[in-house]
């Protein structure tokens, strides 16, 4: 008979996998146990928490024995902060944890026996990567103004005067902007009460040109002196090109509010990707690794290899990064996104780039998608992690384009609508591309190509 186990009870175990949240999964008395900040290959000693009839949570309490994957994370909160879940994992075997995470999903939801998995893209560097942070603020016990991650389970947070995963340009402004902050008496928000001026800080950099956006998420536009204040930084920061306030006055965690003031320099940085220009702005949507965004970019258009003579639509096109590069090797592109403002950035990004066979429409894809008159021979889908809307891929199954690039952020959801457009031998699966855009966490890009 099955012991019964009870919440708060020592146990001994081996790790022998990873979720795809990144927790160790390891078996005791065959029911599985979830142990954060654990390796495949570790041995140790876990207090059982929220203990269920078949698993449960546990926490670590001491490594019995090491696995020879783990290793030093290069951050001393590694252990502490929410920021990263697998620094103490060698990048190697992130790599093919990531790999695998991908072949699962394939075969447990999509029903796929033997999908052809690429390699996993790797980041140039597995630290310094991120072109974009976003810092909740709070106050100490002492007083002093803090910004950083929340730690682990918690709103606790973690501060931070640098982030080894972050561009290393953006360092000295994290520990410099909390002091002007203390400097100046703003008001730091409490999310419990619902008081306070600035909730977050946000950080965004140019990987290749190095302009620097500073944004403050406020409950209110009257900071005092803030003016002032945006021009000392100004002087200070040669790379920083633009600061803003974002007001968020709404009791939620989301981080971005709907309005974006620019209160000096400009509204936007500007970068470079697949040789075009891009003008990005605090709040629009751009994939955080630039350099491995472009090599994923680079295997979808030799996947394609387009002859010029195509019609291309791209789904969930935001501000154009797939569809401009693209529509330089089709004869006509089409994008669609439901968010106006995008759509705003993309045509005066086609325009920055003299691209002038591309059209951008504004609108929810499963709408647009169903009624726009051509049928494509190349469809891009690159939607948020819920995936597509059924009605989309009902639209595809009906126009039959002649090749699909789903390009995803969630496995599980791409595995789900492969599946269905692969239903009775409609789509043919060629190959699955992987990219690790967020080296240290267990977040896992995937391209899959599909031909009819």
């Amino acid at each position: 008979m099955t012991n019964i186990w009870k919440q708060g009870e020592l146990i001994e175990i081996a790790i022998a996998d990873l979720t795809d949240t990144g927790d160790g999964v390891g078996r005791y008395e065959d029911r599985v146990v979830f142990v954060p900040d654990t390796v495949p290959g570790d041995r140790v000693q876990v207090r059982l928490l929220h203990v269920k009839p078949k698993y449960a949570h546990g926490k670590l309490i001491q490594l019995l024995h090491p696995s020879s994957h783990r290793i030093r994370p290069s951050c001393i909160v590694a252990d502490k902060c929410g920021g990263c879940q697998w620094q103490h994992i060698n990048y190697e075997y992130q790599l093919e944890a990531k790999r695998n995470q991908v072949i699962q999903a394939l075969q447990r939801i999509g029903g796929f026996t033997a999908p052809s998995v690429d390699p996993v893209l790797t980041a140039l560097s597995p630290l310094g990567y991120r072109n974009k942070s976003t810092y909740p603020f709070s106050v100490s016990a002492t007083g002093q103004v803090q910004a950083g991650y929340y730690q682990k389970g918690s709103h606790h947070l973690v501060n931070l005067n640098q982030c080894p995963v972050q561009d290393s340009r953006l360092n000295p402004l994290l520990t410099e902007i909390k002091q002007d902050i203390q400097r100046r008496g703003w008001k730091i928000y409490d999310e419990q009460r619902h008081k306070g001026q600035i909730r977050h800080l946000g950080l965004r950099i140019g990987c290749r040109t190095g302009e620097i956006l500073l944004t403050l998420v406020v409950t209110e536009w009257n900071l005092p002196k803030i003016t002032e204040q945006a021009e000392e930084w100004l002087q200070r920061y040669p790379q920083l090109v633009g600061i803003a306030l974002n007001r968020n006055p709404e009791r939620t965690n989301a981080i971005f509010g709907a309005e974006t003031r620019t209160i000096a320099g400009v509204p936007y940085l500007k970068e470079k990707f697949a040789d075009l220009e891009f003008q990005i702005r605090p709040d629009t949507f751009f994939q955080v690794s630039t350099e491995t965004a472009e090599a994923l970019l680079e295997v979808i258009q030799s996947e394609l290899n387009l002859q010029g003579d195509e019609v291309l639509v791209d789904a969930y096109c935001g501000i154009g990064t797939l569809t401009l590069p693209l529509a330089k090797q089709v004869r006509q592109a089409v994008g669609l996104e439901v968010q106006a403002q995008a759509v705003e950035q993309a045509i005066l990004n086609a325009e920055r780039n003299s691209i002038h066979n591309v059209t951008f429409q504004v609108g929810a894809v499963e709408n647009l998608l169903p009624q726009m008159g051509i049928i494509p021979n190349v469809v891009i889908l690159d939607p948020p992690r819920k995936g597509c809307d059924r009605s989309v891929i009902d639209s595809l199954l009906r126009s039959k384009p002649a090749r699909i690039v789903y390009v995803s952020c969630k496995v599980a959801t791409l595995a789900r609508d492969l599946k269905l457009l692969c239903q009775g031998g409609v789509y043919t699966l060629t190959r699955v591309q992987p990219a690790d855009f967020f080296p240290q966490t267990s977040h896992v890009e995937a391209a899959a190509f599909l031909v009819l």
